[in-house]
């Protein structure tokens, strides 16, 4: 009886998909755009992981060049700089954690208990701006500022303190710029979604714990924390993803030889040896480490999340 129930049941679960599809067609085919994006630009170009695995030589075409399997990828873990590598990308990671991926937040929380609407609009419209500058000027303005030779704060810091600091050769400076640039150039877009989650609280909580006596800090504390803990628990899992994604353009433009043991990044290093050695399947290797990385990462604080009683990802 069973086995008969079960071709009627799976035909009728196809009658009533292909039933939907026609009904809401207009929504599939406004769904087409995003999905070939995805396919052409993020899904068949997966197919190119493959070189990581194979010594690639251009004149002999992917399909020919030697199958090497796991050797690329031994190399690289042996080689000298990997360490190096690591170091760098990890230290830069945490400060974006540490620094950056709270600023958004705060700002939000601050932009949140103005109450001057218009005041409120103007200060969010001036703090997204930066995000819509090139890396390539917030660089440009980084150099103009800090220049040791006509930089307007290094000049300032000179005046006053007599002291003549590189800040753009020095290594000591090299991450705090780094962080610096980007909370200037993401915090206020950062905020967008963060603003978002707090309209959503019902005003009408904040009413009652004001009669019950519950300050501003007290209603940030146990009404408007909460309201966005599953967003910022959600961001931060995605976060975890881009662990090793360094921005490559921003570094290669803030780095040079005499900080060059700190800038180098797996980005810059990807591209020194791919596009500039020509180490297709080593390079290839580097960056599928990264990808490998970033899952594991991702997928192990979803599982933390799940596990303190929040509900992660997927």
């Amino acid at each position: 009886m069973e086995e008969t129930v079960r071709p009627l049941r799976k035909a009728r679960n196809q009658t009533s998909l292909l039933t939907r599809m026609k009904r809401d067609k207009w929504l599939y085919l406004l769904l087409m755009p995003g999905l070939l994006y995805f396919l052409v630009f993020k899904y068949l170009p997966m197919w190119g992981v493959l070189i990581a695995f194979k010594n690639y030589q251009p004149f002999l075409g992917f399909f020919k060049s030697q199958w090497v399997g796991m050797d690329n990828f031994v190399v690289f873990l042996q080689n000298p700089d990997f360490f190096r590598l690591l170091k760098n990308t990890s230290l830069l990671a945490v400060y974006d954690l540490v620094f950056f991926f709270p600023a958004p937040i705060l700002l939000a929380l601050l932009l949140n208990e103005v109450r001057i609407s218009i005041y409120k609009r103007l200060v969010q419209t001036l703090i997204y701006i930066p995000h819509f500058i090139s890396m390539v000027i917030v660089v440009s303005i980084t150099y103009l500022m800090l220049s040791p030779e006509s930089g307007l704060v290094s000049a300032l810091i000179k005046q006053l303190t007599g002291l003549k600091i590189d800040f753009l050769a020095s290594e000591e400076w090299f991450r705090p710029l780094i962080i610096t640039q980007t909370i200037w150039k993401e915090c206020g877009w950062g905020t967008i979604i963060f603003l978002a989650a707090l309209a959503g609280v019902d005003l009408d909580q904040y009413e009652a714990a004001t009669v019950d006596g519950a300050g501003r800090l007290r209603q940030l504390w146990h009404i408007t924390l909460p309201a966005i803990r599953s967003t910022v628990i959600v961001l931060l899992i995605l976060r975890m993803g881009h662990f090793m994604d360094r921005g490559f353009e921003q570094i290669l433009l803030m780095s040079n030889a005499l900080n060059r043991s700190v800038a180098d990044v797996f980005d810059t290093y990807v591209y020194f040896m791919g596009i500039t050695q020509g180490a297709f399947s080593y390079s290839t290797a580097v960056g599928l480490f990264k990808s490998v990385v970033g899952v594991i990462l991702i997928v192990s604080s979803n599982l933390l999340a799940k596990r303190a009683g929040h509900s992660g990802l997927f």
